[in-house]
């Protein structure tokens, strides 16, 4: 099984800087995961959204309180601030924060201290330790919209600063189908049960959803343009019992990803939470996170998104000695 960093170490370090990729590098991740949103200046950065008001100090900057707006994304309206309003040199005076402090008090000793980073530099930063990376392209329909398309821009980054191995994934599968006939580079088909990929929706020319794409005839539709499927665990493991997924998308010939494996308490199921529920730190306490890693292995998961990579490393080294 490969160890993904989610948005790095983002259980030890605000997520996606180079401290929380470094730290997961350090801790054995096989990849870092950058999720990719484009500048005004059509450059690549690695943030989750492209509403940054969680993730960094921009709306304690006066200097852009008139970047404020409301946008619909992906069919949703966001208020905050959105990279798509900035240029690099003007995201690069901002700090990045911990996102939600409430859960990881102890990842707000580090604010303040990072940059928002571009995929160049992770990439870099790939290279020099000789890890894999794993970008996800992040609405990717809102930003062809907006004329800035993320697709040949992330190929030709990959291109510019190669790294050992390289997965691409997408929630949505327009662009998946493009990238095929580009790159030989392994794609991932992201999904999660009862959604749509936002391209399907936009389009208004496709009424499936996942569900119908998490069917053994679904899968082998994935399979003739993806090499493999990022799942939410739900997927998997259901009402606390085993789907068949993952034997459904081994015999399509793919590869199976889950996300995302979280240390505290209320990230996991019920029957791996550990402590008293009564105590005010329970919410944040470490659960057995190994009992339900390792659970998903015995299922046969090809690889995990994992917030703490050590403790995901630390599991895999154990059941292989």
């Amino acid at each position: 099984m490969i160890v993904i960093a989610h948005r790095g170490a983002s259980a030890l370090r605000p997520e996606h800087t180079l401290l929380s990729y470094e730290c997961a590098i350090v801790l054995g991740a096989d990849y870092i995961e950058p999720d990719l949103v484009a500048t005004r200046d059509h450059v690549l950065v690695a943030r989750h959204e492209n509403e940054i008001s969680g993730t960094t100090d921009v709306a304690a900057r006066p200097e852009f309180a008139d970047r404020r707006a409301t946008k619909e994304i992906d069919g949703r309206p966001v208020t905050g601030w959105f990279t798509e309003d900035f240029t690099l040199a003007e995201l690069k005076t901002l700090r990045a924060c911990e996102r939600v402090p409430e859960l990881r008090p102890a990842n707000t000793a580090f604010d303040g201290l990072a940059e928002i980073p571009t995929f160049d530099e992770v990439l870099a930063l790939a290279r020099r330790h000789g890890v894999g990376v794993y970008p996800e392209t992040k609405h990717p329909s809102h930003f062809a919209a907006l004329g800035l398309p993320l697709e040949d821009l992330m190929l030709e980054r990959l291109a510019a600063t190669p790294v050992p191995r390289v997965f691409l994934q997408s929630f949505e599968v327009g662009n998946l189908r493009e990238l095929r006939g580009k790159t030989s580079l392994p794609l991932i088909q992201l999904m999660y049960a009862g959604g749509r990929p936002y391209d399907w929706v936009v389009s208004g020319e496709e009424t499936r959803g996942y569900d119908e794409l998490l069917t053994p005839e679904g899968l082998r539709e994935v399979a003739t343009y993806a090499d493999g499927i990022g799942v939410h665990t739900g997927c998997v493991v259901r009402d606390g019992e085993p789907t068949t997924l993952v034997r459904d998308a081994h015999e399509a010939g793919l590869q199976v990803h889950v996300w995302t494996i979280r240390n505290e308490n209320s990230q996991l199921p019920p029957e791996h939470r550990l402590g008293d529920p009564a105590s005010p730190a329970y919410e944040r306490a470490t659960g057995d996170v190994a009992g339900w890693l390792g659970r998903l292995l015995d299922l046969g998961i090809d690889g995990a998104f994992c917030d703490d990579p050590g403790l995901a490393s630390a599991v895999l080294r154990r059941r292989s000695a």
